[in-house]
């Protein structure tokens, strides 16, 4: 009998295969950790309020109209954690009555000063107001060379509106796109054309009353959920990079390994061949049985021809069928079928390498096979890949020799 041809002859694929699968696990865990950081990094968010351990500090402070003779209050309720709250009257006595609270940035050590707020580009926050209003927001950003430290009203104030509610509205503000009052320009003496402010510089937040804010009533407002929010675009930059290159060096590992593999699984396949080939000649000695002889001998003879098959075998030789497959069982341990395709795979892998310009589907039919497509499919099942494959590979190998 001949040696076994079992799964042990493309094992290295397999081998391969196994350790493929689990890089492919490993690029795709560690790819997915990276986008999630690269993600979360690249939208930055700040909570003011509630406030959160080692984000930015504030406090809260008050501005009123008295500088201006005017009689409105304004008062801030439990300060604390969870919300700016705080009561105020608008009374008319003053020509531009005006109340207003504040968030005071400072650094940790409770020291005023601009916090550079630039990567961030929206603020969003809950309003509750009772009674119902229309407020104004805005941040006061320090100008190098215009504003002088401490004092406010010489700080670029871009601003905008918001409406709320008792039942407390959704409020989503673009910090980029603020309007600077023309008053300021005014008192600073500068273009009203420089409409550009730092976020960079940022001193201080602002929710103040309007002229729609209703006069001689007690309000109160609550503002929660005060949060920040940015873009940074330099980690959405490196996680492209990072996933290019990270796949890039696993397509060329994976590329590398197959053709390894599949080499030393070519080579292994060969080498039974040769086996094979070397059993075969035994197979062609004279029997003493001279019906086995004639048998083998006849396959081993005309395997090329296209029109071999078990009956032009029994014509041939006079046997019937169940005798060759019984011969072909106790010699060779395979059927007809089997047999045919073990001795022609094996010179269609020769002719593969020795004619490299010969067509495959020329030496399909040189090799006994009418149906080029049936011919790729048991080359790929006998050496794991297709005949052009082969090709390109197979010149690293030695062939049997015929």
């Amino acid at each position: 009998m001949i040696p076994p041809r079992g799964e042990s002859l493309h094992r290295p694929m397999q081998e391969f295969y196994k350790k493929a699968l689990v890089a492919l696990i490993l690029v795709l865990v560690a790819d997915a950790l990276v986008a999630w950081f690269c993600i979360r990094q690249s939208h930055p968010s700040a909570s003011l309020i509630p406030r959160e351990r080692g984000g930015v500090h504030w406090r809260p402070d008050v501005i009123t109209d008295a500088i201006l003779g005017g009689t409105s209050t304004i008062r801030i309720l439990e300060p604390g954690r969870a919300a700016l709250r705080f009561d105020f009257r608008v009374t008319p006595a003053a020509s531009y009555p005006y109340v207003a609270a504040e968030m005071l940035l400072e650094d940790g050590q409770a020291k005023a000063g601009p916090a550079d707020l630039s990567t961030y580009t929206t603020v969003t926050f809950v309003a509750r107001c009772a009674p119902a209003n229309s407020l104004l927001f805005s941040l006061s950003t320090f100008a190098p060379g215009i504003s002088t430290p401490g004092l406010f009203h010489t700080y670029p104030s871009p601003l905008t509106y918001f409406s709320c509610s008792e039942q407390g509205t959704p409020v989503s503000l673009d910090l980029t796109r603020l309007t600077i009052p023309p008053w300021w320009f005014q008192t600073a003496k500068v273009d009203p054309a420089r409409q550009s402010y730092d976020l960079g510089q940022v001193g201080r937040f602002v929710f103040g009353v309007t002229q729609k804010s209703p006069r001689d009533t007690d309000s109160r407002v609550e503002i929660s959920e005060f949060t920040l929010h940015g873009h940074d675009e330099r980690y959405a930059v490196a996680l492209a990079v990072i996933s290019v290159i990270g796949w890039g060096a696993f397509a060329a590992w994976f590329l590398h390994g197959h053709a390894r593999a599949l080499v030393a699984s070519l080579q292994s396949q060969l080498n039974n061949d040769r086996q094979f080939v070397a059993y075969r000649q035994l197979t062609l000695e004279p029997f003493r049985d001279k019906e086995k002889a004639a048998i083998l001998h006849y396959i081993g003879t005309y395997y090329m021809n296209p029109d071999l098959d078990m009956g032009t075998v029994t014509a041939r030789i006079g046997a019937d069928r169940d005798k060759i497959n019984e011969i072909l069982k106790s010699e060779l341990g395979m059927t007809f079928t089997a047999y045919v395709n073990q001795l022609r795979l094996p010179a269609a892998a020769r002719l593969l390498t020795d004619q490299a310009g010969m067509p495959i589907a020329d030496i399909a039919f040189a090799v006994g096979y009418a149906n080029v497509s049936y011919f790729n499919k048991l080359f790929k099942e006998e050496y794991g890949c297709t005949p052009g494959a082969f090709r390109r590979h197979g010149t690293r190998m030695g062939l049997p020799e015929r």
